[in-house]
């Protein structure tokens, strides 16, 4: 029976897999950079998330964007030390962007928001070591246009912080997100498209997300081929979005296209984000969890990942 369009293309990548593993196994000896987003925690403190992430083997978080003022977010120092604590490094900064702070909004205040949002931002992530800050281009939540002038208001905004992420020494990490939840810039190409129009050297990278590509792109793992060198860091959910294993994604295609691009080096990270089923995750972030369904989550979720690598490279 002739293989389904997607089937061809896995095994494509399947073969160039193989290859690899055969031509070249000293490509596949450091595994992939595992590590955390913790706003779906919600309120629970850092020390307990890092804790959590420590017990399960997870070297790395992504932390919360909380810098939402002056008076607001980890400070630091505390960071530093919690983190330390528990032998877990800052890989980034996930920024949120609303429409209370929306690069592209048609309302000045808002984009002076997230100018000022971004230089708080930055500066936090290089003070505690932290490689990239997670950009979106459009506010999450609201997947209406203002009008058709998004695209170059987002540019002209982002190019006012760029030389920071220059001066800093940190990534920007555009994030193409499902049209369920943005206006724009759903897709790998599109991310590339928008880096391209700020055209400054702070703005070069790509945060790739599985959840949002099963949905806009053709097919998840030729995106991530497409994407290269440009990815720095990979949200990871189900199909469902949640724990890895309890849906339909083609894990093992992910992580061989991963292999295949060399992102098993310094600077790159994949990072589950299971936030659940439903088209609004946000509210959980400033809300109560529970211990225990998170603990099961990120254990389940860090477990089938790491036996799937490893079967992989068996």
């Amino acid at each position: 029976m002739e293989p389904q369009n997607f089937e061809k293309i896995n095994e494509t990548i399947r073969r160039a897999f193989a290859g690899l593993k055969a031509d070249h196994p000293e490509r596949l000896e450091s595994p992939l950079n595992l590590s955390w987003s913790n706003w779906g925690f919600g309120l629970e403190s850092l020390a307990d998330s890092a804790r959590r992430l420590a017990d399960n083997h997870v070297n790395y978080i992504e932390l919360h964007g909380n810098h939402y003022g002056d008076d607001l977010g980890y400070r630091p120092a505390e960071t530093l030390r919690i983190l330390g604590d528990h032998g877990i490094q800052a890989a980034g900064v996930c920024g949120m962007f609303s429409a209370e702070n929306d690069l592209s909004s048609n309302s000045g205040v808002s984009r002076q928001h997230a100018v000022d949002y971004l230089k708080r931002t930055i500066a936090f992530t290089a003070a505690v070591g932290g490689g990239y800050v997670l950009v979106v281009p459009g506010a999450v939540g609201r997947p209406g246009a203002y009008d058709d002038a998004e695209f170059e208001r987002s540019v002209a905004t982002l190019r006012l912080t760029a030389d920071r992420f220059v001066e800093y020494n940190v990534k920007a990490a555009v994030e193409p997100i499902r049209s369920a939840e943005v206006s724009f810039c759903h897709t790998i190409a599109d991310a590339r498209a928008y880096i391209a129009a700020v055209d400054h050297p702070g703005v070069r990278h790509i945060n790739g997300d599985v959840y949002h590509m099963y949905t806009e792109e053709s097919h998840v793992g030729r995106a991530l081929l497409d994407a290269g060198e440009k990815l720095t860091n990979l949200h990871l959910a189900d199909s469902n979005r949640c724990a890895l294993g309890d849906g339909s994604l083609d894990l093992d295609t992910v992580i061989m296209a991963l292999y295949l691009i060399g992102y098993n080096r310094e600077g790159c990270f994949v990072t589950p984000e299971p936030l659940g089923p439903g088209g609004d995750p946000y509210p959980a972030m400033h809300g109560k969890s529970d211990p225990v369904v998170l603990d099961e989550l990120v254990r389940k979720t860090i477990t089938y990942f790491r036996a799937r690598e490893a079967a992989l490279k068996a």
